[in-house]
């Protein structure tokens, strides 16, 4: 059952299209990988889903309804949390209070959020910080307070905006094994935009692949792992 539909999406910038006629489907506890190359639109399609940008074109489906239709300060609400491709963690805070703003769209008093904070980084195996300020972690462990806050919101949808940049190789297995993780233990759908092909092919479920704003293959990771288009959209074309 789909719980995400992108249907026929088109979005343009002063005459310049970014996503041209993408249409693809999530399903309810898939990780689905959204991979392309810099500029390919991939980003762009996560805000429009979060609700930052507009869609001149197609409609977008949330769990059977118009998610085009909501704004964007409802979106946590729906069910909806995402990460950046830039932290976006508030340095000065601590740990579990920058995991309690993630809740923050649920209600609920100042000592609820903070337990449920302080269970959420247990979870992820980082409860020994949750009073340290954020300022001055290791940027793997920052990764991953910054998804402990966007579990806090309770999300039915995880969006994670290329979640191993800057990360070592065994930090990256060790994303993969949380993703993993995370998705069965807390009963999650994920859609994923990432470059590390090693890490989206070893978790991933489903694989959309854009080049340009448009949609040239989607498949299973072994069908994309040799698609020609794929491999021509990331290589080149050889001269």
């Amino acid at each position: 059952m789909a719980l995400l539909t992108v249907d026929h999406v088109r979005v343009e910038f002063g005459g310049i299209v970014a996503l041209a006629d993408l249409s693809f489907t999530v399903d309810e506890g898939e990780i689905c990988a959204l991979i392309g190359p810099n500029g390919a639109g991939k980003t762009t399609l996560f805000n429009c889903v979060s609700r930052l940008y507009d869609v001149k074109e197609g409609d977008i489906e949330f769990d059977g309804h118009d998610l085009l239709g909501l704004p964007a300060h409802r979106i946590a609400r729906a069910g909806i949390a995402r990460t950046f491709q830039n932290l976006a963690l508030f340095p000065a805070l601590t740990v579990a209070q920058n995991v309690m703003v993630g809740a923050h769209s649920r209600g609920g008093s100042s000592k609820a959020r903070h337990s449920d904070a302080l269970d959420l980084l247990r979870r992820l195996g980082i409860a020994d910080i949750a009073d340290h300020p954020a300022a001055g972690l290791p940027y793997g462990t920052l990764k991953r307070v910054e998804i402990a806050r966007a579990l806090a919101a309770r999300p039915k949808l995880l969006l994670l905006d290329e979640p191993a940049a800057g990360l070592t190789h065994s930090e990256v297995d060790e994303l993969g094994e949380l993703v993993r993780t995370v998705r069965a233990d807390f009963g999650l759908t994920v859609l994923l935009v990432e470059h590390h092909m090693a890490m989206v092919m070893a978790i991933s479920d489903k694989i959309v692949v854009l080049d340009f704003g448009s949609q040239i293959a989607e498949g299973r990771p072994e069908e994309i792992r040799d698609n020609p288009r794929v491999i021509e959209a990331y290589l080149g074309t050889p001269q």
